[in-house]
Order: structure tokens, then C-alpha cells, then sequence
């Protein structure tokens, strides 16, 4: 049995803690397919092609890795996927009870989803897309906490 699991978020932008909690979840699945879902609810700082662009180039070695775009419910990505499995990572508490609520709807969802908690390495737990946005907003450098280049981001984001 293939062992797929679905690693959704929206990764604006994917950080080494991503990237951390996909090569963990190697370990323990046979794919890992991370999902960068369009939430309408949010205006993305980086463009959804481009970062999966870049995620595609961090893991060009990793063949079990697949990256895609999706907008639909999670549940329903992971389904069509085959995916039995969503992967998460967690920094803190705040993290899990927000997570918690979203695995027992995914649950609801689909009978068969699993989700499995990957506790963040202790040297990414501060990292988040959004403290990586406002340093980047504001001129800071913040390549340390990206598995890719920021300069090469921003070339590719100013040409779509």
C-alpha cells in the first residue's frame, strides 16, 4: 500500500520549518505531496505559481515529492489525491488547537483522513510565513529562513 500524505498550507512563503517537516514526513510516508491551497479569505504576498515554483526547485532532488495547487476544501484535495494522510507541523499549542479543530472536520469530511502531527524542530519553532512577510516588507534579510533564495523570489514574483 502507498502511504500518501497531503502537506497543505498556503506557504506565503515556504519556510525551512516547511521544508524540515517535509523531509521528516519522508521518513514516514512513501509521498508527500505539499498543497499550496488558494484561501480566498487571504491576499497572498508572494504568488501562488511562483512559490510553488520554488518549492518545486527545493525538492528537485526528492523524487517522492510532488508540489501542487489546489482550491478546494482539503478533505476533498486529499481524496482525489488518494492521500490517507495530512501532514502538519506544530510550534506550539496555539498551533494545535487551531490544528485539532481542522483534523476533526477534514475527519468529517473523509472517513478514511488521517492526520498526523510533526512537533516543529526545536531551531524552526520561532520561524512564520507571516514574521518572514512584515521583515520582507520592511527591507530586512531573510534568506536564513528560507530553503531558496529571497532575491531569486523576487525576480520571479516581479515577472508574473
Amino acid at each position: 500500500m502507498n502511504r500518501v500524505a497531503l502537506f497543505p498550507g498556503s506557504f506565503d512563503p515556504f519556510t525551512k520549518g516547511h521544508e524540515d517537516i517535509v523531509l521528516r514526513g519522508l521518513r514516514l510516508f512513501d509521498q508527500v505531496v505539499i498543497g499550496i491551497g488558494n484561501n480566498a479569505t487571504k491576499k497572498r504576498y508572494f504568488a501562488l505559481e511562483v512559490m510553488k515554483e520554488m518549492i518545486e526547485k527545493t525538492f528537485s532532488g526528492e523524487k517522492n515529492v510532488k508540489v501542487i495547487t489546489y482550491d478546494d476544501l482539503t478533505a476533498h484535495t486529499a481524496r482525489e489525491l488518494g492521500a490517507t494522510f495530512l501532514l502538519r507541523g506544530l510550534r506550539n499549542t496555539t498551533d494545535f488547537e487551531y490544528e485539532n479543530g481542522i483534523s476533526q472536520v477534514n475527519r468529517y469530511l473523509y472517513e478514511e483522513i488521517e492526520t498526523v502531527f510533526l512537533i516543529t524542530s526545536p531551531n524552526f519553532a520561532p520561524i512564520s510565513s507571516s514574521i518572514i512577510r512584515d521583515l520582507h516588507r520592511y527591507g530586512q534579510r531573510v534568506d536564513d529562513f528560507l530553503p531558496y533564495s529571497l532575491s531569486e523570489l523576487d525576480k520571479l514574483s516581479q515577472e508574473s
